[in-house]
């Protein structure tokens, strides 16, 4: 009767998970602003299919777009489905390595299924406003149809770019639409990023009504304080 019981008490634990954060924690999220702004709900792990995803074209365009070169450390921030973390692993090749970073539990228990096999890919359990990465350890980080579902966006941003290597590229894909229909907005996005000291490289459009935004993230150093950066009005959500 005890081992029925325990087994059950796991059962309804949920999935346990072997993935963890990979750094200390960063600056904590009651540190920043909310932006001004709806913040979306996580609503599914996948923007669409992956049959329409491959037919669009979507990994080769943004992979190309960043520049993701073999050998290269990738984040996957906000992984989901996994649909680029199982597309970068061949393409970094045997010398690079795709961090899979999530927060939801159910994501990442999915991802660790996932993964088993590829050798250079770790699943990483981050923090809504923190991606608990190593220090000076990734290349290119892609944000994909996401940045409108994160509550501290100012949060993440500053707590990811001490993980950027000097260099790195910080890549947002994202609907142009606004954020309740789980969208930003270019012009939003932009102000945001700039506020946490961010400073666009490229843009381009995409297929379907979305676009690849790339940023170069500020040094360590260089970053605002938490206390003074200033929410971006959000003009295009009626009010």
């Amino acid at each position: 009767m005890i081992r029925i019981m325990l087994l059950l008490s796991v059962a309804l634990a949920g999935p346990a998970l072997a993935a963890g954060p990979l750094a200390p924690p960063g600056a904590p999220a009651s540190a920043f602003p909310k932006p001004d702004r709806p913040v979306a709900e996580i609503v599914a792990p996948q923007w669409s299919s992956e049959a329409e995803r491959d037919k669009a074209g979507e990994f080769d365009a943004v992979a190309r777009g960043m520049g993701i070169a073999p050998g290269e450390t990738v984040a996957d921030i906000g992984a989901g489905s996994g649909y680029y973390v199982v597309r970068l692993s061949p393409l970094v090749g045997p010398n690079g390595k795709v961090l899979a970073e999530d927060v939801t539990p159910a994501y990442l228990a999915s991802l660790e299924r996932q993964v088993k096999g590829l050798g250079n890919v770790t699943v990483v359990r981050g923090e809504a406003h923190d991606p608990r990465l190593p220090s000076a350890s990734v290349d290119a980080a892609i944000l994909v149809h996401m940045y409108h579902e994160i509550a501290q966006p100012f949060g993440l941003l500053h707590n990811l770019a001490p993980a950027m290597r000097p260099g790195g590229r910080v890549g947002i894909v994202d609907a142009d639409d606004i954020p309740s229909r789980h969208g930003t907005p270019p012009a939003l996005l932009r102000c945001e990023l700039a506020a946490a000291g961010y400073r666009e490289t490229g843009f381009q459009t995409l297929s379907g009504g979305a676009y690849l935004a790339v940023f170069a993230a500020p040094a360590p150093e260089n970053r605002p304080s938490p206390e003074t950066i200033r929410p971006c009005r959000d003009a295009a959500t009626p009010r």
